[in-house]
């Protein structure tokens, strides 16, 4: 339920953190902390693995999702860039070892940083992250039948898990990843336009979801399965069979951000706690709502990973009324990569042209120039977060991505060092 009363709207001035190393500190907790590492973090935003290292993200993390492997019309899982994954080669100064890669050696790109990753840190879970919002057209065929099923996963084994990568020699990819992360988005609802949606899907995820498990526990060693799971209460109950999926994952990272964004023409926030006070929209989506839905609907609170964002949602032409929340625009605001979404490290360097305002009671910040209107987590609504997180003993924290921090990771230091 809403607020009635007006949570306390408090203009700031941010104190920026100091732009020395940062050592990584031990929380002393058992919680979570998973970062998405995508493809394409090493194309424009130049966020390389080995940048994990630089900025103590890596020695923070207890898992790392990389993200995305795809899969195609006939439900075999592909890499979706070969050449960001295991072709690239990288220089001394880009690797993670200090080591350039040799001409004609078996394993290139991504896939062989994160390999040194994992011998720089062995306690440190990897896992390989399929679909996402442009890659999962296909699940619901996959999923369709037994037979379909079956042949997926042990595609989607035999190429992430035992490391068969087309046109290298077997197993070459082989123990970098340890475990599945499935982003089905979204199971019986239309995420990307033209993806393939059907009423079993809800039942069929379900039973995807079983097999992986089943085929996983064939495999010697210990192997993750988890799943990225859906804000919006009607697209839980459409899309997922809670209870019964909780008995084969691992564990389950819930959507905690993009409540709203410019693909909407009112101002508002997008990862608040708490529903606001004075939103004019229905239904509510906040993390309260999220995280109450699952608990509700059976999941276990060490099972549930909430998300967070490092990167905003922008509106411009907004209306100078109530520092610019709920308020009309004429569109996305301008950006360095896509329209309307910025990642916190570039809107952290324009942050002298803004107001911080925070609505405490709600639990989210937002900035304000008087025309343009960005939503904004910074490490004082990470600690926020990490401690509604503890509060309610939920399993830990998701990042997406973790190519939105800073140079000496900020972010990531203020949500680990505040999970009990």
């Amino acid at each position: 339920m809403r607020r009635r009363s007006m949570g306390l709207l408090m203009a700031a001035a941010l104190v920026v953190p100091t732009t020395a190393a940062v050592p990584a500190e031990a929380h002393g907790s058992t919680k979570r902390v998973v970062g998405y590492y995508t493809n394409w973090s090493g194309y424009g935003r130049n966020f390389l693995v080995s940048d994990l290292v630089k900025n103590g993200s890596a020695a923070r993390l207890t898992q790392i999702n990389y993200a995305f492997g795809f899969v195609d019309a006939q439900g075999n899982c592909l890499s979706s860039d070969p050449w960001a994954d295991y072709q690239r080669p990288f220089t001394a100064e880009q690797s993670v070892n200090g080591k350039a890669d040799e001409p004609g050696q078996v394993l290139n790109g991504n896939l062989n940083q994160l390999k040194q990753l994992k011998q720089k840190y062995p306690k440190l879970r990897i896992s390989i992250s399929l679909g996402g919002w442009t890659g999962s057209a296909h699940f619901s065929d996959a999923a369709l039948t037994p037979a379909s099923r079956a042949a997926h996963v042990k595609s989607c084994l035999d190429l992430w898990l035992k490391g068969n990568l087309p046109g290298l020699p077997a197993g070459a990819a082989k123990g970098i990843f340890t475990g599945i992360d499935l982003d089905w988005e979204w199971p019986a609802s239309e995420g990307n336009p033209g993806n393939v949606i059907r009423p079993e899907d809800k039942q069929n995820f379900t039973a995807l979801v079983h097999e992986y498990r089943k085929q996983l526990d064939r495999l010697p060693g210990r192997h993750d399965l988890t799943a990225f799971l859906p804000a919006n209460p009607a697209m839980i109950d459409r899309g997922f069979e809670v209870r019964q999926l909780f008995k084969d994952l691992t564990f389950a990272t819930t959507q905690g951000y993009d409540y709203h964004g410019p693909w909407e023409t009112l101002t508002n926030q997008q990862s608040a706690i708490d529903g606001p006070a004075g939103d004019p929209t229905t239904p509510e989506f906040s993390s309260q709502v999220t995280i109450d839905a699952y608990l509700a609907r059976g999941a276990p609170r060490s099972k549930l990973v909430m998300g967070v964002p490092f990167y905003s949602h922008g509106w411009t032409g907004v209306t100078d009324v109530n520092h610019g929340l709920f308020q009309p625009s004429t569109g996305p605001a301008p950006s360095t990569f896509d329209a309307g979404t910025e990642d916190y490290r570039y809107l952290k360097a324009q942050l002298a042209n803004y107001t911080v305002y925070r609505d405490n009671r709600a639990g989210f910040a937002w900035l304000f120039d008087g025309t343009t209107f960005w939503t904004w987590d910074d490490p004082v609504e990470m600690k926020r977060k990490a401690q509604y997180i503890s509060h309610r003993d939920l399993g830990g924290a998701m990042i997406w991505s973790l190519d939105g921090d800073t140079g000496n990771g900020e972010l990531i230091s203020a949500l680990h060092r505040n999970l009990r």
